[in-house]
């Protein structure tokens, strides 16, 4: 489109923005939601106006406007919007959260059951009465765990339970900066989790109506365990109808290690092997009957039955965000197909990008939705790169398949390896490998078998189809047991700083969407997050919330000051430390001295002490007078004069805390620094108050 007047000049500049400025939109609708959620105190209703008058300007500055600035009027639209549709989808998920520790009889109506890490089954509730809590203060959805075995009960969807159990609001980060799984518990409408060790008794069975997917679900998986044993059934099941119930810690673990999470995740791999089955079964189907094929475009006629067998799979499934995204994609795949255009673009990915942020604002957050997104990417501009070149001219047609899977995995790992190492602390270094040998049997005989299974089903003939199928899950489940094992097959990472994938992110999509002289500026913040990822420093020292254990850093690692309790703390430390050790292990190192309950160490040159257990208290008055810092996993009724003490009273203010080296000695992070809808009531303190100047070094003294 040529520019006039004034402008003319400025156009070369914007031309390669201007050629693929669609793309863009949905990466700045992506800033505006990460903006929203990187503030630390809950927006106004200013802030919010502001942001409509941005989207009102910025579409009349589009309309009206001179044409060099319609690229800058509709970027600043969609960032707006991006901030908006945040703010919105919080205000309408917004539903209580229990403000207090619960013991008592819980009712409510199951509506998902799965795997906790302990393996325990877990049962999420809606329709939930407390005693003596009033309906306004009542969670919408509690989730609890089933410590023992229940067997007179089988949960279903949509069955009425009542069981006594231990409840208390999801817990916010381990760590300051560390993931909150009170944010995401939040947009779940989560309102609450515990625990039961009495029987869940059965009140009443499902409606006839009720929650009609969600018992569809429980009763093919059921039906697939009823037919497929062990761990191969369990895998098949879940990796068909999302239902994960079934699946150990121990084969997660082995899938996880081996890189192979995702073909359990209900991924759009999945989706799309189980479309492109049944789009090319109905198409080439349809065409060995001529009298069907003369009359009808068999292409066009699978495409609407496929979309249909999409829908209905992501219902199914469970609808997470790497299967929305597939759905989007796919849809518009088939519609470009009914349309006779070219689908598979950049301009899909976008538009799957755009709706999924606009509907659901919080998945810009979430691993699915970040390694979803990114090999999508990588592999629409890598294949389009190697198409011409390689595709056409070098490789000779019966090598096509194998070299399209390597080149396929090879770069999806690629470009997912920077989030899964963020998200979960590991790279895979045999992953590779192990989706060589796997996801081929995932798209020649799971998918497919599951969906010949349930064509042959009503007619009585499904058994050899989920025979094949527990024949590839076994396969699979080898390969990644086998993987899992090798010596170094997971490498550690440490946690990246808050910039650091930002950065890569935003570095990545300049140099694959901007066309023209500066497209190699975007290799700049990719250096710079990879720099920062590098040198990223962890805390000297972390508290938990609770006071009962402290990890303290030293030359072997970080050294926890017990080897038992604390165990999610624990874990989530040392895999943001981007160190494989357990608990015990970490335990065992030294840095911590003194008997169990009264721990000694030196913090930046000063003494410390964390005191746990039975007469921790009374332990308080020594240790002060001793000049040391004092961590107490209790309360005390009134404090020593001059004492430097931590005890539960200051961390119920404070959350987790972590210690830094500074000029002066330490410098002291809190959790609870964010005041956001889904934080915790806000509790006004100072640490000065609680942790006093400390004293001259001559007074400090040496005894333990």
């Amino acid at each position: 489109m040529a520019l006039t007047g004034s402008t003319a000049g400025a156009g070369p500049l914007f031309q390669p923005a201007r050629t693929g400025m669609f793309p863009w939109i949905a990466v700045l609708i992506g800033c505006g939601v990460g903006l929203w959620f990187s503030v630390t105190t809950e927006p106004g209703i200013g802030l919010y106006a502001i942001a409509v008058g941005i989207v009102v300007l910025a579409l009349l500055l589009r309309l009206r406007g001179p044409e060099v600035l319609h690229p800058l009027a509709i970027g600043l639209a969609a960032l707006a919007a991006g901030w908006l549709a945040a703010g919105i989808r919080a205000h309408v998920v917004a539903a209580p959260t229990l403000e207090f520790r619960y013991y008592g009889p819980v009712e409510g109506r199951i509506v998902w059951i799965d795997r906790s890490q302990s393996d325990a089954v877990r049962l999420t509730l809606d329709q939930v009465v407390l005693r003596e809590v009033s309906p306004e203060r009542t969670p919408k959805r509690v989730r609890v765990s089933l410590q023992g075995i229940q067997p007179w009960l089988q949960p279903t969807p949509g069955q009425d339970v009542v069981l006594t159990a231990s409840l208390a609001a999801p817990e916010g980060p381990v760590e300051p900066g560390g993931f909150d799984f009170r944010r995401m518990a939040f947009f779940n409408q989560l309102g609450a989790v515990g625990y039961t060790r009495t029987p869940v008794l059965l009140l009443e069975e499902p409606d006839g109506g009720a929650l009609p997917i969600d018992r569809l679900r429980r009763y093919l998986t059921q039906a697939m365990l009823g037919r497929m044993e062990g761990q191969a059934g369990a895998f098949a099941a879940g990796a068909m109808t999302g239902d994960r119930s079934a699946i150990t810690e121990e084969t997660v673990k082995a899938l996880r290690d081996s890189s192979l999470a995702h073909l359990l995740a209900i991924s759009g791999m999945n989706m799309a092997f189980l479309t492109a089955f049944v789009f090319g079964m109905l198409r080439y189907g349809l065409a060995l009957v001529p009298w069907v094929s003369l009359r009808l475009n068999t292409k066009k006629a699978a495409a609407v039955v496929s979309f249909g067998v999409a829908a209905f799979y992501l219902m199914l499934s469970g609808a997470n965000v790497a299967t929305e995204r597939a759905f989007i994609m796919i849809a518009v795949f088939l519609g470009a197909v009914l349309l006779d255009r070219r689908s598979l673009t950049l301009r899909s990915v976008a538009v799957a990008g755009m709706l999924l942020l606009l509907a659901k604002p919080e998945s810009l957050l979430e691993p699915g939705f970040q390694m979803s997104f990114s090999a999508t990417v990588a592999l629409i501009v890598g294949f389009g790169a190697v198409e011409s070149n390689v595709y056409r001219q070098k490789v000779p047609r019966w090598a096509m398949p194998v070299f399209t899977l390597f080149l396929s995995s090879l770069i999806g790992g690629l470009a997912t390896a920077p989030y899964a190492a963020a998200n979960f602390n590991r790279f895979t270094d045999y992953g590779l490998l192990a989706n060589l040998l796997t996801v081929p049997v995932m798209g020649a005989l799971i998918m497919p078998g599951g969906a010949m299974a349930a064509l042959l089903a009503p007619f009585g003939l499904a058994s050899l189809p989920l025979w094949v199928m527990e024949q590839g899950a076994r396969w699979i489940l080898f390969v990644a047991h086998w993987v899992a094992g090798l010596e170094g097959s997971v490498t550690a990472i440490p946690s990246p700083g808050p910039w650091v994938l930002p950065l890569l992110t935003l570095g990545a999509i300049w140099l694959i969407l901007w066309r023209g002289r500066v497209q190699l500026a975007g290799v700049v913040p990719m250096i710079v997050a990879l720099g920062l990822w590098v040198t990223v420093e962890r805390p000297m020292l972390l508290v938990s919330g609770d006071g009962k254990l402290l990890g303290l850093a030293g030359p072997q690692g970080r050294v926890l000051s017990a080897a038992t309790g604390g165990g999610f703390s624990a874990e989530s430390w040392l895999e943001n430390d981007g160190d494989l050790a357990g608990q015990e292990l970490a335990a065992s190192r030294k840095g911590f001295a003194g008997p169990k309950g009264e721990r000694w160490f030196d913090l930046a040159g000063e003494r410390a002490v964390s005191l746990t257990g039975k007469g921790a208290r009374e332990r308080v008055g020594p240790a002060c007078a001793s000049g040391a810092l004092v961590i107490l996993a209790d309360r005390v009724e009134s404090r020593p004069d001059g004492c430097r003490l931590i005890d539960q009273a200051t961390l119920s203010a404070t959350g987790p805390l972590a210690f830094w080296p500074d000029a002066n000695g330490t410098r002291i992070e809190v959790t609870r620094s964010v005041r956001r809808m889904w934080s915790p009531p806000a509790r006004d303190y100072d640490l000065a108050d609680f942790l006093p100047k400390r004293p001259e070094p001559a007074m400090a003294s040496s005894d333990q």
